[in-house]
Order: C-alpha cells, then sequence, then structure tokens
C-alpha cells in the first residue's frame, strides 16, 4: 500500500516521556485499522513495533519504527519513537519526517521530563503539535488535573478537543468536541451516541474554548467571530484544521489505548484536520536553498533513518519530499556522488515489510540494500539536492570500550562501524594519545545497548574501562644535564655526548636550539638530538604523559670519528633529556573543559553549587525564556561523566556541550598520586 497521492498522507510521530503508552496507541491504530490480526502489547513481548531483541527484554521502545495504517481513504503514516532520553536522537528523526508530533501523555503523572524537552525541540523545528492523554482507565486517572499541568506547561493555546467519560474503572467513552457525538468501543467495534446531558457543562466550557482560539487562524472569521457571529460547523471545521497546522491551537485528545476507547475518533480527526504533507515544508539545503514537498518535479528522499536487519540488510527509511518513487529508479547520493539503484520500496510495519509500487511526495517508506546510504542522505536525480541534516542531540557521555577478548578487536571494530550507520547520536574515536576507543553516547542505557547489539549481531563480548584523562607534562624551572652514551662491544661502538638545557616555554610550544660551536657535534648529529628529544618528550618525563611547553637547547658535547652515529646520539639525547627535566621542577598538566549548559531556573543554583565542588567556576549566566545558559569551566576529569550527574541535579531537563581548551597544573597532591600510579603501571609491565 503506497499512499494514493500527496494529499492522502498524514505523518504522525507518537512521542513523549517513556512509559506513557505511545507503542500501545500504535498497536491500537493497526489493529482497528486491520493491519494487525491481534493487539500487540509491550507487556507480553508481542508487540508489532517493539520487535528487537533489546525492546523485548527491557520492555521499552529503544529505536523509530514504522506502522502505517489506511482509515477513510487515507495512508496515515505513524512513527513510533523511543520516550527515554538516551535514545532522543529516533524521536527528532521522527519529527522531521512528520508534520504532526502527537505527544502520548499518562493520565496520572501528566507530561514529564522527556515530553517537555521534546515540546521545544518539536517547537524548533516547526512542527505541529498534538496531545494524546492516556490510560483514563487508570487507577487515579485525572483528566482535568492533566489539562492543567498542560496548560501550565506548555500554554493557554492546549485545548481539548476530546473530553472522557468517566474516569478509572468507570472510564467508557470519549467526546467529540468538534462534532459533538459520544463515542465508545465494545468488542464489535466502535459506536456513536448523543451526549449524556451530565457532560454538557464541560462540553459547552471545551467548545468555547475552542472556538476562542481557532477564530485566530482566518482574518475574515474571526472579525465575524469577534462580531458576535456565530460560527457555523463548517467554519469551526475550516479553522481548526488551519489553526492546528499553523500551531495557533494545539489539540488533546483523551482515551485508552489498551481499552482502544477514543483511538478510532482520534484517527478520524488525523484524517481531518492533521496538516497534509505540503504544511511542512521548504525543508531547508546546505547551500543556503529549500526544497517544497510537491508531487511536481523530479524525485527527491530524504533519509531520516537507517538500520541494520540481519537478513535484508540496510533498510532506509525515507520521506519522499519531491515527484513519485517508484522501484528500479536510478538515484544519485549527494554526499557521495555515487549512484543508488532503489530496486525495491518497502511498507514497513515493525519489521514486516510488503513491496509497493510508487510513492509520491509527502509519503514515507523505506528502501533496501542501499549500497552506501545512510541517515541524513539525500537522493535525487541528478544528485545536485543536499537537504540539510536533522538536529540531533550530540553525544557527550563518554567511555571507553574494548573487546575482552584481544582477537576480537577487528570485530570490535566492524561492529562498532555498523551500529554508527544507523545511529548518528553514536561518535567513536581512536584516541592515539590515550591509546583507547572511547564510545560517545547520550547515555550510560545507549551504551549498554550498543554493548548488547555487538554481542548478539556480531558475537563481540565488550567491557568499558575508565576514559583516560589526556594529561601533560612541562617544566616551571630551567635545567641542564649531560646525556652521555658509550657502548664497546667488540668492533665499532657507540658513542655519543650531548649537554641539554631545558628552560620552561610558556605557551611556545616545542623549540629546538642549536648552540654548539666549534663543530664539536656535527649538523647530522644534532639532527639526531632533536629527534631523540621529540621522541622522549611524548614519553613523558614523570609519569608516562606528553610533555609541552619547552625549550631545548644542546650547548656542548663530543662525538667519536668512527662510534659516532645517528642511533647513539639520539639515545644521549633521551638520557640528558630525563636528566635535565627531574630538576626542572617538572608538573603535570590538566585539560581544562569550557561547558554551555542548559538548564531550567530552578535548577540553575544546584548546578552552579556541582560546578564549584568539581573545582570549576561560573563564567556567565544568561537568562534565555525559562531556562539559564550557564558558561563553565573545570578540569575534564571531574565532568568526563558530566552527563549522568547534571541528568541526575536536572532530573532529565539539562544538555549541555563541552569543548576540551587549554591546560593547567594539576594541584600537587593531585598530581602525585598520577605519577604514583602511573610508576605502579611501569612496574607492573617490566615485571
Amino acid at each position: 500500500m503506497g499512499a494514493p497521492s500527496t494529499d492522502k498522507v498524514r505523518n504522525v510521530v507518537l512521542v513523549g516521556h517513556g512509559g506513557a503508552g505511545k507503542t500501545s496507541l500504535a498497536e491500537a491504530m493497526l489493529f482497528m485499522a486491520g493491519e494487525t490480526k491481534r493487539l500487540g502489547t509491550v507487556d507480553d513481548g508481542h508487540s508489532s513495533l517493539d520487535y528487537d531483541p533489546e525492546e523485548i527484554k527491557r520492555q521499552m521502545t529503544v529505536s523509530l519504527a514504522l506502522a502505517p495504517v489506511s482509515h477513510k481513504g487515507v495512508k496515515i503514516n505513524i512513527i513510533d519513537t523511543p520516550g527515554f532520553a538516551d535514545f532522543t536522537g529516533d524521536a527528532v528523526a521522527g519529527m522531521e519526517a512528520a508534520e504532526m508530533a502527537l505527544f502520548v501523555v499518562d493520565a496520572v503523572s501528566g507530561p514529564q521530563v522527556q515530553t517537555e524537552r521534546l515540546w521545544e525541540i518539536a517547537g524548533e523545528m516547526g512542527v505541529a503539535r498534538a496531545v494524546f492523554i492516556n490510560r483514563m482507565d487508570k487507577e487515579h486517572a485525572d483528566f482535568t488535573a492533566v489539562m492543567a499541568k498542560l496548560e501550565q506547561q506548555f500554554g493557554h493555546r492546549v485545548g481539548a478537543v476530546q473530553i472522557p467519560m468517566g474516569a478509572e474503572a468507570a472510564f467508557h467513552g470519549v467526546i467529540d468536541i468538534i462534532r459533538l457525538k459520544a463515542y465508545h468501543h465494545e468488542a464489535d467495534g466502535e459506536h456513536m451516541d448523543e451526549i449524556p446531558a451530565e457532560f454538557m457543562p464541560a462540553v459547552n466550557s471545551a467548545r468555547e474554548k475552542l472556538t476562542d482560539l481557532v477564530a485566530e487562524a482566518d482574518e475574515v472569521l474571526m472579525e465575524k467571530f469577534l462580531e458576535g457571529e456565530a460560527l457555523s460547523q463548517a467554519d469551526l471545521e475550516k479553522l481548526l484544521g488551519l489553526a492546528i497546522a499553523q500551531g495557533i491551537f494545539i489539540p488533546v485528545f483523551v482515551g485508552s489505548a489498551l481499552k482502544m476507547q477514543g483511538v478510532e475518533d482520534l484517527m478520524d480527526e488525523i484524517v481531518s484536520f492533521f496538516p497534509e504533507p505540503t504544511a511542512h515544508g521548504p525543508l531547508p539545503t546546505v547551500d543556503g536553498g529549500s526544497v517544497h514537498i510537491s508531487i511536481a518535479g523530479s524525485p527527491v528522499a530524504f533519509v531520516f533513518k537507517t538500520v541494520s536487519d540481519p537478513y535484508q540488510g540496510h533498510l532506509n527509511f525515507v520521506k519522499v519530499v519531491s515527484g513519485t518513487l517508484v522501484p528500479n529508479q536510478d538515484l544519485i547520493n549527494a554526499r557521495t556522488g555515487k549512484k543508488e539503484r532503489a530496486a525495491h520500496l518497502f511498507k514497513m510495519t515493525g519489521k514486516e515489510t510488503i513491496g509497493i509500487e510508487a510513492a509520491p511526495a509527502g509519503d514515507i517508506v523505506v528502501m533496501p540494500k542501499l549500497a552506501d546510504t545512510m541517515t541524513n542522505d539525500t537522493l535525487s536525480v541528478k544528485g545536485d539536492v543536499k537537504i540539510a541534516t536533522m538536529p540531533i542531540p550530540a553525544p557527550q557521555y563518554a567511555v571507553a570500550i574494548t573487546a575482552c577478548n584481544k582477537a576480537d578487536e577487528d570485530k570490535l571494530g566492524q561492529g562498532l562501524n555498523r551500529i554508527l550507520e544507523e545511529e548518528p547520536t553514536i561518535k567513536v574515536v581512536r584516541d592515539a594519545e590515550t591509546h583507547q576507543t572511547v564510545l560517545y553516547a547520550l547515555g550510560d542505557t545507549q551504551v549498554d545497548v550498543v554493548m548488547s547489539r555487538l554481542k548478539s549481531r556480531f558475537n563481540v563480548d565488550t567491557q568499558l574501562l575508565d576514559v583516560r584523562i589526556p594529561y601533560r607534562e612541562t617544566i616551571r624551572k630551567t635545567a641542564q644535564a649531560q646525556g652521555r652514551h658509550k657502548k664497546q662491544t667488540g668492533g665499532s661502538g657507540q658513542f655519543a655526548d650531548a649537554w641539554l638545557r631545558l628552560e620552561p616555554n610558556p605557551g611556545g610550544g616545542y623549540e629546538f636550539v642549536d648552540e654548539i660551536v666549534g663543530g664539536r657535534i656535527s649538523k647530522p648529529f644534532i639532527v639526531a638530538v632533536d629527534k631523540g628529544v621529540q621522541e622522549t618528550m611524548q614519553l613523558g618525563a614523570i609519569a608516562g604523559y606528553p610533555v609541552q611547553d619547552v625549550r631545548v637547547a644542546v650547548y656542548d658535547g663530543s662525538m667519536h670519528a668512527v662510534d659516532s652515529n645517528e642511533m647513539a646520539f639520539r639515545t644521549a639525547a633521551r638520557i640528558g633529556f630525563r636528566a635535565a627535566a627531574e630538576k626542572a621542577d617538572p608538573v603535570i598538566l590538566e585539560p581544562i573543559a569550557h561547558l554551555t549548559i542548559t538548564v531550567p531556573d530552578r535548577y540553575a543554583g544546584d548546578v552552579m553549587g556541582d560546578m564549584s565542588s568539581r573545582r570549576g567556576r561560573v563564567n556567565g549566566m544568561e537568562g534565555v525564556g525559562t531556562k539559564q545558559v550557564i558558561k563553565a569551566s573545570a578540569p575534564y576529569a571531574e565532568v568526563v561523566q558530566y552527563a549522568l550527574q547534571l541528568k541526575s541535579l536536572t532530573h532529565g531537563t539539562g544538555t549541555y556541550t563541552l569543548e576540551i581548551g587549554e591546560y593547567a597544573e594539576l594541584p600537587r597532591e593531585m598530581a602525585g598520586k598520577i605519577i604514583e600510579q602511573a610508576k605502579k603501571e611501569h612496574d607492573e609491565k617490566a615485571g
């Protein structure tokens, strides 16, 4: 089933806090539309959408999934996304592909931390928003209280288009404020009734607010309304669609996904009032231009998600931006410049795929087995369109990862590369200085999922290590020493004699000065001394960390006509450098991290206090709306795991970026521990 035309497509992404029932709502829509034979549930492990072994084990969504349904001649592409903060990247990907973000909120707890965070992201991305209050059949469910919280957090433009009939065990259906009908679901399907009299006061109040808000969407009708003339039903329905697309009105639906109450009416409203794909654009391109979603023109498709299926290989989830996609079409990847043949197009429900013959602009489909295409790529006929990448959150949580078995190191690298192709919120860096493979993620749960997938997909057992801090060493005084190397083992020997002077060179890096006069050391051997010094600096003077900001002068020495050679002078340089460094008051330098931390006003004090406890300092703070942006600096060793600490301090509402800047002297007592540990490791290796 491909969409019949662009105007017969609705793209809806389900977002919100984990545990609110997003997947259950998608499963209910699939079942009611006849796409599945039974109502899948997360708790019993039979969800059509949470099919990944990690999702079944954890009973939570960790990856975006598609759930296309056909309702009243319209294809609704439902995109189910994770609600846990570590997997925010997939929620963003879903919002990139959709025109409407439907926030699923629990009827007991109301909007929670991840709801608030994703609400802001949806606003920044220009995606229209709606709310579904789920689980009205749950004990302590309270529609009025949740509505009050929604209005408090998200403003007065939030308004009910459905209200519940009853609550908790007495919940038995919903009232449609737009069409003024009551709906309840039974085993034989959806039933429509007249509104019971007891609910009319609440209905009239909700409809009055709805009318007040949506009237702003059309100047002519608003003037008519303000003059006291009643809006017709047709006027109201016209205004509602406009107001939702423009963000003037944020509709709130209510129901129970597991009981299927309110779900069919929600699908009716999606078809009638949610924005068509053409309301999304224009999409910005990397060259400063833009692309409108339109059936006109040649095909353009944007890849918003890539998954690696053990049986079908790479699967690229694409939003058709213009034209019509058909199988066996040659397209060019704007990133690689290479041709890709889309041999097949799939409609995909969870992991089940069905081939389709065409996909018009606005539709969402899956393209399998493309050679070199991944998330954020754009495919077009000429390869001359490149849509700007999604605003994926940058990973900051760092851990060092290694294979438990040395023989698996190559497999670990291959596995990480495959996972990187489908998960843009993960970054892997092989640190040449610390000799570690460092995995950057959004949090510890995401790291745990990566490790599980490395085991299940690539049969690699892994372990995590502390990230080694890239300390440096330098000197604070001027000192000099002789480096003398003499070795005689029969025949020609080795001889080199070089006197070195070391001086601090703050901010100047490494400088080598030739002060030899009278040819006491020939030019080729002076070059060898320079090489020997630089080799030694990389190995460290006191704790094995690279030495920086030192000026080294070779000012005296001698050589032998037969026994002197380059290797001898490199060895003498190492001896002389180490001897001089010991007398030059060597110190350890630590990297300083510069952080930009964004938190709600209420947590700013806690964050600043915590930063002080980490030997950090706050450099400035600026209010932006209801948030504070804090500029701070701290030793990198104190904030290498800051993602977890900030999550704890702000209950998951804080975000930050981090860059390593300058180096500063490490306090003596802390340096002593590092030197002691370095000596211990050296002795263990030697032993």
